[in-house]
């Protein structure tokens, strides 16, 4: 499947049109044990009914990808790599770099070997064009755009190998003729697209084939450098369209040939002069139908587009379908590829005529019937990013009759308007069609053409489509059938996925939308996994993801499931959840899953009868009548469901569908709800619950008429016969009843209107004290005569006398109110308890008033009058006597304050007058308010009563100003004059700005501030928001505008009209943000961001915020219309949030990306197109650390601080560093390193000075500089100066005495330092150079292709547990079986007793009060030794392996007994050593829990460690007697001596370990057995280290010749004696040539002369350096002739240079050791750290330090260490004394990074801590995250652990012997008998048990047999 540009042009253009991508993080492949991940990096993103599943991120361009659906595998290529992902998570499981390689396009492929180049060949990116799997040859066809298109094939299954080499190797392989045409294959240019497509064998041919379409990138094209036209290697080599042979199991010869058929080649080539008119674009090849029935006919479809002619405004793309016929089944005859050819264009077009046409093919997705295709209109500008597009669908039908309906009108009756022969492509037959007489044509000669007929052909009318759906920037489509529904996934050039589901008449029903990666084009091509059609996989420009089809969980009920018309959604009646259709149980029987198509209207639903239940009435039952879709209930286990875990039985009495009926329990009336407070019923939901859930719901009442009096009480009897429920009044007894026969038999009311009831009537205000009597006038009163009741409230009541059956009074009535005025509520009561009142409908009030309250002036007092108030004002406001004269007249009116001042001549400004006395009421001053001559219209909703008027002013003739004059009866003025002006406005400013509104405009004029109302209105209907005016200007926000176009702006005073000027603002595009960066930053925030865009000129102001994490926004700098800073606002946390930008206050929206919004343009204005990613802030020291810096005033000072690793890619402008307020300039940034210096002096004032560090808004003070005073250094310089001359004295007359001596001394000595330098710069030389090459070396020749040599689990215990039983090798050979591991060997005579003993001794040792008791009483036994105790607790562990439960509570009793014993004392030294049988049963434990992380994620990179430290110790000279070598990482180990060693060659054959030759790489100066043994590594690679033969069990013969051989060994007659001492033979000794031929054998008889090598007597023999050399120094000074010397310390570079070598895979080791995988973490490690926190916290240990060092001194120091030092424990491996060097320098290193204490490391520390002094710091951070990763852990329970701890006994059982076992812990029991007797009866748990019994009848049964049967064993 082969991508447009890389594979597609348009998708590249588009793709550049689009505003730069979303930053990308740095490409890591996963960890095996990955800590909490990007996967998350990857949490699932939901739209609606999408779900992105998983991503991977891929560092460089994707190009394409491919399923394997049976492996589960998707393979992806991008720029210059390949992966190999896991289908399901899409997790990295092989890579391959497969560029930028040195290329030219106008060089031949370097794979031909007979080509030269003289053009420059320079670095170039490899873009794949095809990524073809090819099933039925393991193969994945892989073919980039470098070296002219050629193509590799690898190996399914592990994409980073390659299968089969083309062209071949040299020998073995037959040397095979390379033709250019074999190797260009593809396009070799980014922009030029290919597709391919593996095709099935045909007869005669061993392998598949490959379909290939490649645009033509030769002379003429656009690809093509310009004037190189006699370098076209193109033309001849790369036809548009060819099949190719991919037999890679057949004759490699042909592989990538034409020649499928002998008789022509099997292409398709445009003429050289046609190209031009023919340029074509391919965009998908696809075979239909895919998987044809046998003997049916299947075709290979190709999808192009024959561009637009450059320059040719007229010309258009045309989109074609090619069709080519394969071979009718397995074997069938195979045509030529133009024989069967032919292409007809395929249109998109609406109604609306040539500007509703959609011309160019985008993407094209097969289903079964129909084609459906992505169609796009190309624009003029290519960098529109919203470029329309249409869907349209054909029918495969449709194109099958009109190939027909072609071949017919060629073949049989001519019609050249209808077909034509292509005769633009070279291998065509003729010009023209022709009729073929005589001739009748077959089906397959209709459908496929033949040899003799003319081809290829093209049909002249396009097959025509109406679009079934339109939006801008549509790029990819996949097509799914699903029920009734055709669902349609449509991806878009900016990243998104769009669903849409079409019904069968193709009309869109539904749409939803995900986000995949915003910017990002989608690619081309989408596909189903072929495992699991839920899931589609898509590519955008940098990322592969896996997408779930449907999001069905989001939808909580049926009507949202079914109503949102998705085709996959369904509703599951039973499960009650909104799920896939194979997700719901039973969904292929009816009723069970109700799908999209069947509406809403099905969903289940439910009506119960009755629906009103009476309280007090009782009820048999309820129906239920339940609808929708839902299987028949009967039969299955059914209840009501009422809530609170109340629930009745339900039946159904017999099987239906669609309206069923059940019965139900009414509720118990125990259990009926509470009735809420006033209220008369309760609503109750009840639910048919069937198999455990409620399916189905409705909602019934219970009413309670009897409450209604209650609730209603001043309309009792109205309100009863009100309710909606059946409710009687009884008038008797005043209630309200469901039974009307529980009345009297009085006449009762029967509608509301008969109730008695008090009838409203107006009574007048009451004095406040005054006695009065209130008529109450009554309807319906049956009961006249009856004792009443009159209450003004709780506390007021006073008695009421009957006058008429009609009227009642209420008699000597006395209220009292402190207010001015105070309502008082009038109600009729039946006299007696409970308050029974009669029916209020209207309620009636009296008023009782006050007038000394609220009245503080004349008018306010005699105003009150109105009210109906008798005051007078008589010194204040009192109540009027009866026989007090009416009120007189108030003062003149008094004016306090008017507002505003002025006013505009139009009038209408609401004047406010506030005073005193301004009338009594609004009549008094309706015409009394004037300025001068002008009258002022009183408002009457805004008048106060003697207080304030609030006036409309009239229009004045011309500008004045005069006082304001209210008159009411008398005549009052203001103080301040009013003044009418005219208002003049003159121009505005800005006028222009972004039609999104915002802008801050001002208007300027003069008198602007007058009035009470102003206006400004955008286009004569829009407010200018937020106001503020001054006398000459006003300023105000402009609204949104429509459409970019200017407007007018009027200014309106007080409602009147605009005030005459011609303003006018433009309105803009908005402005358009296209890019940000950096895109990272500290969390501190404060750096500076660049804004990059257009049309900045009118933005005012700018504000930058984050999402979710961010602090508060920051403000921006506008630098001019295309840039802007801001500063990056602090973060709460280290993350990645989307950024927000609010330009001129409002939120910025990419405009573009709403128009591409296809379904809610919210979601666009919501998701922000930018992110920022937030990381730590960085961190600075001094170069040494050091809090203090001395230094001279006057002298220049330069600093050098150093900076911790981090990712910011802080450039050198963004680093401020100042010492006090002193800037220090900065020289040099590097990633660690930063320089700065001082040029001005420093002021000594303070003596102290901070030196501080600022990044962004992150500060760090990293020392201070302190000042010395001047004078102090005056002093010293003397002093020094004056014992300098002394000592300069002294030393002139000791030269002048001894300078004779010396000169005879010089020369000789000149010559030594001179031979000395040159030696120690060579040396240092050579070890730059190890140190710059080792690394890249081993990396390349450390290929493990045999699996690891795990031990089985039961060695690894065995080993773990009982490590003294390994032979002094430090490797037990496997064969040598553990007791533990064979047969309990006991003669038979003594079984039965001993077995019952054992039997009684394992069930004692299962009971926890005897084995603590036990443990603790051999403990305290002083001959009780630490071997015996770790003896004890390996044998403990074993026997109790089957019930790790169990020992994991003994041990955890015996740790809390060691945490008290050890808190007393000193806490830290807890579990430091294993000296306690329980601190070895934790060992054990970490080992068994630990395991499967061991061998599941540290075992590859442990053994790639060990690996690669013996090769690298192989690199160089290893004395085979010292064991000293070139390379090692102890300084101890190395060979302090430059001796040179040459890499030999050597062809070994040896039949043994499944191999017979081999070229095998030694050393010219190794030893013989040095040979062999690296000889059987070669070969015995695949096969465990205990199955291989010995050195010395093995001879070895060189033939020297064809007649001569010799047997090589260390020692014969031909060997060297120096100095008395043998030297060891070595291939340099015999003179082995390069390339030597060598045979080994295995040897009949050992060679036992010697012994091993490393045991010599080294007084006897030495191999290459003497032993005694560095002792003897001074006395072999004669024999330094002929072996140079230098300081052995000059070799400790090599040191750093192994060390350099090896740090990648220490790194790899140390991270999966302390990760956390997140499918399997370490459960035991986080449940043993809770268990340690839980103890701390117990006995109140809060230092962090402890817990730290409880936690290494438990897992790392207790296992990890244990590990790293014997590898032997965990692989069958050879571990050499010089390996357990090196690896006791690495296990130092650990317990450094696990240590908290500060390393104190000087010159003389040794070099095992000073190795990785500079890795320590980083190794610590990762120890300290591992522990808090641990720490944040969910907890875990003690039944989850338990049942954890039983699945590894599970796993491991019956692997031990456990009888073994038993009996070795009796030995310890037996010879402990009595102290362990006296500790049971002195323990109380154990005597009640009668545990020592017990031990007794154990011991009884042992005692006599188990001496006397070991002996006989």
């Amino acid at each position: 499947m082969a991508r447009r540009a890389a594979g597609g042009a348009p998708l590249s253009a588009r793709a550049a049109a689009a505003s730069p991508l979303p930053p990308r993080p740095p490409f890591r492949a996963p960890s095996p044990c990955p800590l909490l991940p990007l996967l998350l990096l990857l949490g699932a993103a939901r739209a609606g009914a999408l779900e992105i599943q998983r991503r991977f991120p891929s560092p460089t361009p994707t190009n394409n990808f491919a399923l394997d659906g049976a492996a589960g595998t998707v393979y992806l290529a991008a720029v210059n790599r390949l992966y190999q992902l896991s289908g399901a998570n899409l997790s990295l499981e092989a890579e391959a770099a497969v560029g930028p390689v040195a290329d030219s396009p106008l060089c031949h492929a370097p794979q031909l070997p007979q080509a030269s180049c003289e053009h420059p060949r320079r670095l170039t990116d490899n873009y794949n064009k095809i990524l073809q799997l090819d099933p039925g040859q393991g193969l994945v066809v892989v073919c980039g755009s470098i070296y002219q298109g050629f193509c590799q094939l690898r190996r399914r299954g592990n994409i980073s190998a390659v299968a089969v080499r083309f062209p071949p190797a040299a020998p073995p392989a037959e040397p095979v003729t390379v033709f250019p045409s074999m190797l260009n294959v593809a396009a070799n240019h980014p922009n030029a697209s290919t597709v391919g497509l593996v095709l099935p064998p045909a007869a005669g041919t061993g392998g598949s084939r490959l379909l290939v379409g490649a645009t033509y990138t030769g002379y003429g094209s656009a690809f093509f450098p310009r004037n190189r036209s006699l370098e076209d290697h193109r033309f001849e080599n790369t036809p548009e369209i060819a099949i190719r042979s991919l037999d890679a199991r057949g004759d490699l010869a042909k592989l990538f040939t034409f020649d499928l058929n002998p008789s022509d080649d099997n292409i398709l080539k445009i003429k050289q002069g046609a190209k031009e008119q023919h340029k074509l674009g391919f965009v998908r090849a696809f075979l239909h139908p895919p998987d044809p029935p046998p003997g049916a006919q299947s075709y290979a479809y190709l999808a192009l587009n024959s561009e637009a002619r450059a320059g040719d405004k007229e010309s258009q793309a045309r989109s074609l379908l090619a069709r080519i016929c394969l071979p009718r089944g397995a074997g069938g005859d195979a045509k030529k590829l133009t024989e069967s050819y032919i292409q007809l264009g395929l249109q998109c077009a609406g109604g609306a005529g040539r500007g509703d046409l959609y011309s160019r093919l985008v993407s094209v997705f097969p289903a079964r019937e129909l084609l459906f295709a992505v169609f796009e209109r190309p624009q003029g500008s290519p960098a529109s990013r919203s470029t329309p597009a249409a869907l349209c669908a054909f029918r495969f039908a449709d194109v099958q009759a009109a190939i027909r309906a072609a071949r017919t009108a060629c073949f049989v009756e001519p019609a050249p308007d209808v077909v034509a022969v292509l005769d633009s492509v070279v291998q065509g037959t003729g010009p023209a069609c022709e009729r073929k007489r005589n001739i009748q044509l077959q089906p397959e000669q209709l459908d496929c053409g033949a040899a003799h007929l003319q081809h290829p052909l093209s049909v002249l009318q396009p097959l025509k489509a109406t679009p079934v759906f339109r939006a801008p920037g549509l790029s990819s489509v996949a097509v799914a059938s699903v029920s009734n529904y055709t669902v349609v996934f449509l991806g878009t050039v900016s990243g998104r996925l769009l669903k849409i589901n079409l019904n069968e008449s193709m009309q869109v029903v539904s749409r939803r939308v995900v986000t995949v990666a915003y910017g990002e084009p989608v690619h081309h091509i989408m596909q189903f996994d072929p495992a699991d059609p839920g899931y589609l996989y898509l590519m955008t420009s940098h990322q592969m993801a896996r997408v779930r089809v449907a999001a069905c969980a989001v939808h909580a009920t049926c009507r949202d499931c079914v109503g949102a018309a998705d085709a996959y959604c369904g509703w599951c009646a039973l499960e009650t959840r909104c799920t896939l259709q194979q997700d719901c149980a039973n969904y292929s029987q009816q009723h069970f899953w109700t799908s999209a198509s069947e509406g809403p209207s099905r969903c289940p639903a439910m009506t119960v009868l009755p629906a009103e239940i009476d309280v007090h009435q009782e009820y048999p039952g309820m129906i239920l009548q339940i609808s929708g879709s839902l299987p028949s209930l009967s039969g299955m286990e059914m209840a009501c469901d009422y809530g609170n875990n109340i629930r009745t039985v339900a039946r159904v009495p017999g099987p239906a569908f669609g309206h069923q009926i059940a019965y139900c329990n009414l509720l118990p009336r125990d259990q009926f709800p509470p009735f809420p407070p006033h209220q008369d019923h309760v609503i109750v939901e009840m639910s048919v619950r069937v198999n455990g859930r409620n399916i189905v719901r409705a909602n019934f009442t219970i009413y309670n008429c009897s409450r209604i009096g209650q609730v209603y009480p001043h309309t009792a009897c109205t309100s009863c016969l009100s309710a909606q429920w059946p409710c009687f009044w009884c008038t008797q007894q005043h209630a309200c009843v469901s039974n009307q026969s529980r009345c009297e038999a009085s006449p009762n009311p029967v509608s509301p209107q008969d109730c008695p009831q008090i009838l409203p009537s107006r009574l007048a205000p009451m004095p406040t004290g005054s006695l009065q009597s209130i008529p109450v006038h009554l309807a319906n009163a049956a009961f006249q005569g009856a004792a009443l009741e009159c209450s003004f409230g709780p506390e007021e009541i006073f008695e009421a006398v009957w006058v008429n059956e009609s009227t009642a009074h209420c008699n000597q009535v006395v209220l009292h109110t402190t207010q001015k005025s105070q309502m008082f509520p009038l109600s009729l009561q039946l006299k007696g308890q409970p308050a029974r009142f009669l029916d209020s409908p209207d309620p009636i009030t009296v008023e009782v008033y006050n007038c000394a309250m609220g009245s503080p002036d004349c008018s306010q007092c005699l105003g009150r009058e109105d009210l109906g108030h008798l005051c007078v004002w008589s010194d204040g406001c009192r109540l009027r006597g009866p026989l007090q004269p009416l009120p007189g007249t108030c003062p003149a009116p008094e004016i306090r304050a008017i507002e505003p001042l002025s006013g505009p001549l139009d009038g209408g400004t609401l004047l406010t007058i506030r005073g005193r006395n301004l009338g009594r009421r609004l009549s008094d001053v309706a015409h009394g308010v004037w300025i001068g001559s002008v009258a002022c219209e009183p408002l009457a909703d805004r008048y106060t009563v003697s207080e304030e008027i609030v006036c409309a002013t009239g229009p004045a003739p011309e500008a004045f100003s005069d006082v304001v004059t209210v008159n009411a009866s008398k005549e009052g003025k203001s103080r301040e004059r009013f003044s009418y002006v005219l208002p003049q406005v003159q121009f505005l400013e800005p006028d222009k700005g972004p039609k999104a509104g915002g802008t801050r405009i001002t208007i300027h004029g003069s008198d602007l501030h007058v009035g009470s109302e102003l206006q400004v209105l955008v286009n004569d209907t829009e407010a200018c928001t937020e106001l503020v005016r001054m006398d000459t200007s006003i300023t105000c926000t402009v609204p949104e505008g429509a459409l970019p176009a200017p407007v007018s702006v009027c200014v309106r005073f007080e409602r009147r009209g605009c005030v005459h000027s011609n303003l006018t603002f433009q309105y803009m595009q908005n402005p358009v943000i296209t890019a940000i960066s950096p895109r990272r930053s500290p969390v501190s925030g404060g750096r500076t961001i660049t804004v990059a865009g257009e049309r900045f000129h009118m933005v005012q102001n700018v504000s930058m915020a984050v999402h979710h994490i961010g602090r508060e926004p920051t403000l921006c700098k506008v630098l001019n219309s295309t840039l802007i800073t801001c500063p990056s606002p602090g973060a709460l946390s280290n993350a990645s949030a989307p950024v927000d930008f609010f330009i001129n206050g409002r939120a910025y929206t990419d405009e573009a990306a709403v128009a591409e919004e296809l379904l809610d343009p919210q979601e666009a204005r919501r998701g922000s197109r930018f992110r920022l990613d937030y990381l730590p802030d960085p961190q600075f020291s001094t170069a040494k650390r050091e809090k203090w810096i001395k230094h001279h005033p006057g002298e220049p000072l330069t600093l050098v601080i150093h900076k911790e690793q981090d990712s910011l890619g802080l450039e050198s402008h963004e680093y401020r560093i100042k010492i006090g307020q002193v800037a220090c300039d900065i020289q040099i940034v590097s990633d660690r390193v930063i320089h700065c210096s001082v040029n001005e002096s420093l002021g000594t004032a303070e003596g102290q000075l901070p030196i501080t560090i600022q990044v962004g808004n992150f500060n760090q003070t990293i020392a201070t500089l302190q000042l010395g005073g001047s004078e102090t250094a005056i002093i010293v310089s003397i002093v020094i100066c004056s014992v300098l001359l002394l000592l300069s004295v002294v030393a002139l007359f000791v030269f002048c005495t001894k300078s004779r001596r010396a000169e005879r001394y010089w020369q000789k000595t000149l010559l030594q330092m001179e031979e000395m330098e040159s030696q120690i710069r060579e040396e240092i030389r050579k070890g730059f150079a190890e140190l710059q090459t080792d690394m890249t070396d081993l990396t390349k020749e450390l290929n493990r292709s045999q699996g690891i040599p795990f031990l089985e689990y039961k060695h690894f215990v065995t080993r773990t547990f009982f490590p003294k039983t390994l032979n002094s090798q430090g490797s037990a050979p496997v064969q040598e079986t553990h007791p533990l591991l064979g047969e309990w060997k006991i003669p038979e005579s003594c079984r039965p007793n001993m077995e019952e003993g054992i039997s009684l001794f394992s069930s004692l040792l299962n009971n926890k009060h005897f084995l603590i008791v036990f443990v603790h009483a051999l403990e305290q036994q002083k001959d009780f030794a630490v071997r015996d105790r770790c003896s004890l607790a390996s044998l403990l562990t074993i026997a109790l392996h089957g019930k790790l439960e169990y020992y994991t509570g003994i041990m955890k009793e015996l740790l809390v007994d060691l945490i008290d014993a050890s808190a007393a004392k000193n806490p830290k030294l807890m579990l430091r050593r294993t000296e306690s049988v329980v601190e070895k049963m934790l060992t054990n434990w970490m080992s068994i829990c630990m395991y499967s992380c061991l061998r599941e994620t540290v075992g590859e990179p442990f053994f790639l460690l060990l690996c690669a430290i013996k090769q690298q110790i192989n690199k160089g000279s290893i004395d085979a007697i010292t064991g000293k070598a070139r390379y090692t990482l102890n300084e101890e180990w190395l060979l302090r001596e430059n001796i040179e060693a040459k890499p030999r060659n050597l062809n070994v054959s040896f039949q043994g370990c499944g191999m017979d030759s081999l070229s095998v790489r030694a050393m010219d100066t190794d030893t013989l057995t040095q040979v062999k043994e690296k000889i059987l590594e070669a070969f015995c690679k695949n096969v465990p280290y205990s199955q291989w033969p010995r050195a010395e069990d093995v001879d070895l013969e060189w033939f020297a010749s064809s007649t001569q051989s010799y047997i090589l060994r260390d020692l014969d007659d031909t060997s060297v004696v120096e100095d008395g001492r043998k030297k060891l033979n070595t291939l340099a000794h015999y003179k082995i040539p390069e390339g030597a031929s060598l045979a080994m054998s295995l040897t009949d008889k050992k060679d036992n002369t010697l012994g091993r090598v490393k045991d010599l007597d080294t007084e006897k023999y030495f191999h290459l350096v003497l032993p005694t050399d560095e002792l003897a120094e001074p006395k072999k000074s004669h024999r330094q002739s002929h072996r140079k010397k230098v300081l052995p310390e000059i070799y400790l570079t090599r040191l750093l240079s192994t060390k350099g070598t090896l740090q990648k895979f220490l790194d790899d080791l140390f991270k999966a050791i302390l990760s956390i995988r997140e499918d399997k973490p370490p459960l035991a490690v986080k449940y043993f750290f809770d268990f340690l926190e839980e103890q701390a916290e117990k006995r109140g240990i809060s230092d962090p330090d402890t817990l730290h060092i409880w936690k290494t001194n438990s897992l790392p120091l207790r296992f990890w260490v244990n590990i790293l030092k014997n590898p032997q424990f965990v692989f069958d491996i050879d571990k050499t004394d010089h390996i357990d060097a090196c690896l006791s320098v690495i296990a130092q290193a650990f317990i450094d990074a696990c240590s908290i204490s500060d390393l104190q490391l000087g010159k003389d520390s040794p070099t095992n801590k000073l190795l990785y002094a500079k890795e320590i710091p980083e190794y610590r951070k990762i120890v300290q995250r591992y522990y808090k990763q641990i720490h944040d852990m969910t907890p875990l329970s003690e039944q989850e652990m338990n049942a954890h701890l039983a699945e590894e006994s599970r796993k491991y059982q019956n692997e031990f012997n456990t009888n073994v076992a038993m009996a070795e812990i009796y030995k310890y029991a037996k010879r402990y008998r009595t102290q362990i007797m006296t500790a049971l009866e002195a323990n109380p748990t154990a005597r009640r048990t009668q545990l020592q019994h017990k031990f007794e009848q154990v011991v009884a049964l042992m005692e006599d047999n188990i001496y006397e049967c070991y002996s006989e064993a």
